[in-house]
């Protein structure tokens, strides 16, 4: 099972296995491919790619489908959209770009802990500190980032169902509402979570000033 927070599901593949840093170094070396070739072929080949990586991290087509139905939904608008408006090899392109890196972006997910991607990218940047780069909290951020992929899933699908349960698949407002609600409400709850562990608590150091200083200038006596 995901966590609440999170696609992450637990295995013992290649893929789970490898070092959390080379895997994002690798999911960004892929994106930047990606976004290079601008036929379809090359990005079919890319999406057969990923395919295999699902295969090999062992997680089923059920879970792929769960994961990408809302996805699938938008990229069906998207593609219309750009038919219209740019013809259709290049809607062809710009559906499968997205398609392709979202469930590389998903693979990833799905097969590296949140905690281990932080704490690889802190050692990735520990040389940087002497640079006045906080590399804890470019950690923090990238994990963040990568998690709110997961909730936002998470909290889409849990919408869907409640709105399949009240019998209003075909009201907009039944999805949009809650979904926002929900939405908002994690990202509070996000936002007392760093609070509590001090994040964006540290003041700048004020410069050193001289002693008495703090009671104004010294007032010249008279003659």
């Amino acid at each position: 099972m995901s966590t609440p927070l999170g696609l992450y599901q637990p295995g013992d593949s290649p893929l789970h296995r490898a070092p959390a840093g080379w895997k994002f170094l690798g999911l960004i070396a892929f994106a930047t491919v990606l976004v290079v070739f601008d036929e379809p072929v090359p990005l079919a080949l890319g999406g057969v790619a990923v395919l295999v990586g699902f295969v090999v991290a062992r997680i089923g087509p059920g879970r792929v489908l769960r994961m990408m139905r809302l996805l699938l939904v938008l990229l069906a608008a998207v593609l219309a959209l750009q038919w219209w408006l740019i013809g259709p090899e290049s809607a062809i392109v710009v559906c499968l770009r997205l398609l392709v890196a979202i469930s590389a972006a998903n693979l990833f997910t799905l097969t590296t802990r949140i905690g281990d991607l932080v704490s690889a990218i802190e050692r990735g940047l520990a040389p940087t500190r002497r640079l006045g780069v906080r590399p804890e909290l470019l950690g923090l951020l990238v994990g963040l980032t990568v998690q709110a992929v997961g909730a936002l899933s998470t909290i889409a699908e849990q919408t869907r169902q409640a709105q399949r349960a009240r019998n209003a698949t075909r009201s907009v407002s039944a999805f949009a509402v809650p979904f926002l609600v929900r939405t908002l409400r994690h990202a509070d709850e996000l936002g007392e979570a760093l609070a509590a562990r001090g994040v964006g608590d540290t003041a700048p150091e004020e410069p050193n000033r001289p002693e008495g200083a703090e009671h104004g200038p010294a007032r010249g006596g008279g003659d």
